[in-house]
């Protein structure tokens, strides 16, 4: 029987894991790992072969999977699990199926091998993000063994794309198939609720409420092509990377938001500290300085970044080109765009023109309601000696087109990890692994989490 709390929190629903979606949690990671779906950039990716690996185990469970395609092999796939309120509120939860490049040579192992070895997991997407894909479905097919269903309506959604632009994935989905995500209000996915170990003993789980806006960013400089031997000052190398230079020696004032400045003060006080970052003399340099490694939660997320990443200009040595461009990997605060824009302008200056390559806006969820409540007592339920803690992404994941529907975005791909496991190291790193008791732990959470919301 299910029963809540008075403050419609905490559940007591029982649990729906069987000793099944345990080991299929293993299988279908290492399964989809050895499905290679690297995306590298520009349309080369081919993500069908896992989309229907997903759908034929979602079939199985009696739901009806859609496979939706923008362009041939890149395929989504959608269902929708019927919740047992009709008048509640419908939960999107998404995972990308894609992944990034990955160097065999680099690599201890075969990358797509799904290898399990000494209670680990191996292969590209063990982490990012083919593990929280397994737990997912792993989930699904018990309540379907189980005959139990959710509070609300559920719909999953794997996409495609994810690891460039999503054009072909959540943005495709979002513009020409929203009426698949009605009455969806919240939505949650990867890069949230995995272990972080800043001090010996001490266990933190950190719950995404918010992503940093993406601004990749094209800079064009226009000067007059000449012979590379005689003095010309509209040189447009020489402008392109004055304003580039500018550009990486800039220091972007801090703004912290509600999400980051919730993430610092629950960090200092589980180091003992009292602090306001809202409050008349607060100095962020110092208290970062006391969170030691429980700081890289949150300094990557208190201002506006712009980092330059690509130049190109010219065609020989000895000619001047007319034109010289660079590309910029930007990101911005949630509220903090319009002041990103006016600093661009002024560093780029009069000689360099400036567009947005890829844009996507900054997201932040709410902290202090239900959702979030609910998803960190699920947390701690499984782990009562971690200490659950919100934080801002400073990159971003498909939660950004999913908002174009209206949908409140978390990141939860609950991991339990042991310490010394950098977790943030294997994101897109070398090694990519994930041990099996955090994907039993993951499975467990997640079923717990998703009947009780």
């Amino acid at each position: 029987m299910r029963t809540i709390n008075s403050g419609d929190v905490t559940a007591d629903l029982g649990s729906a894991v069987d000793d099944t979606a345990l080991s299929e949690a293993v299988e279908f990671t290492s399964g989809l790992i050895r499905i290679d779906t690297t995306n590298r950039g520009g349309g080369d990716c081919r993500e069908r072969p896992a989309a229907e690996y997903v759908a034929e185990r979602l079939a199985a469970a009696g739901l009806q999977p859609v496979l939706l395609e923008r362009t041939p092999g890149r395929t989504n796939v959608v269902a929708r699990i019927e919740g047992t309120d009709p008048s509640a509120e419908a939960l999107l939860v998404h995972g990308h199926l894609d992944v990034v490049p990955a160097e065999a040579a680099d690599w201890s192992v075969d990358p797509f091998s799904g290898e399990v070895r000494d209670g680990v997991v191996w292969g590209r997407g063990a982490v990012d993000m083919k593990n929280t894909d397994a737990m997912v479905l792993a989930v699904v097919r018990a309540w379907a063994r189980a005959g139990v269903k959710p509070r609300r309506d559920i719909v999953i959604a794997y996409t495609a794309d994810e690891e460039d632009s999503a054009v072909d994935g959540a943005g495709f989905l979002a513009d020409e198939h929203a009426h698949l995500f009605e009455g969806c209000t919240e939505g949650i996915s990867e890069s949230g609720a995995f272990t972080v170990h800043p001090r010996p003993g001490q266990a933190i789980y950190p719950i995404a409420a918010g992503e940093r806006g993406t601004a990749w960013l094209k800079l064009t400089a226009h000067g007059t092509a000449g012979h590379g031997s005689k003095p010309n000052r509209a040189n447009a190398v020489s402008r392109l990377a004055a304003a580039v230079a500018r550009i990486g020696a800039y220091e972007w004032p801090v703004r912290l938001t509600d999400t980051v400045a919730a993430c610092i003060t629950e960090l200092a006080a589980l180091q003992g500290l009292s602090v306001n970052p809202r409050g008349p003399g607060f100095d962020l340099d110092e208290v970062l300085g006391k969170l030691g490694p429980a700081a890289a939660l949150v300094d990557a997320t208190v201002r506006n970044s712009a980092n330059p990443t690509m130049l190109s200009a010219g065609y020989k040595l000895n000619v001047i080109p007319g034109e010289a461009t660079a590309y910029v990997d930007g990101r911005m605060v949630p509220g903090g765009e319009a002041d990103f824009i006016a600093t661009l302008n002024e560093l780029t200056g009069p000689d360099v023109r400036w567009e947005f390559h890829h844009r996507e806006a900054a997201l932040q969820a709410p902290v202090d309601g239900r959702t979030y409540a609910i998803l960190r007592e699920s947390v701690e339920r499984f782990d009562p000696d971690g200490h659950v803690v919100p934080f801002c992404m400073a990159g971003g994941t498909d939660a950004k087109q999913f908002s174009r529907l209206g949908i409140t975005g978390y990141g939860f791909s609950p991991l339990k990890l042991p310490p010394g496991f950098d977790y943030w190291a294997l994101f897109h790193g070398v090694d990519e692994r994930v041990p099996v008791d955090a994907l039993h732990f993951g499975v467990r959470v997640l079923d717990h989490a998703l009947r009780t919301l």
